[in-house]
């Protein structure tokens, strides 16, 4: 996998918006490959129906963006649709606040 992605823990405190048996937060940089990014977010979208991914700077946004839609892509196999709401959330990096885009990603219905 790629040195740059980075798919670590969250502390639960700051995982708020995941459930507490919840996949990890996905998180993307701008030297992530999107193939790579795309296969951890479908395996988690194929497990737990749900994923969030995040990104900080326009470069990790684009690879997120392309990793989502590689992602569908992928799941169209297993007869899976997956949505995606953007919303800014602030990130604590080294001591300082940035703002960063997370996706939350759920699973849906296929359309007929």
């Amino acid at each position: 996998m790629d040195e740059h992605y980075n798919n670590t823990p969250v502390p639960t405190e700051q995982r708020t918006d995941l459930e507490e048996t919840g996949p990890d937060l996905i998180k993307v940089s701008a030297r992530s490959r999107s193939t790579a990014v795309a296969g951890a977010i479908a395996g988690v979208i194929r497990e737990y129906r749900f994923a969030e991914v995040q990104a900080i700077g326009a470069g990790a946004v684009n690879q997120a963006v392309k990793a989502l839609a590689i992602a569908r892509g992928y799941l169209t196999r297993d007869a899976i649709d997956i949505v995606f709401v953007p919303f800014f959330t602030e990130v604590d990096i080294d001591g300082q606040e940035r703002t960063a885009v997370r996706f939350r990603v759920e699973a849906r219905e296929p359309r007929q």
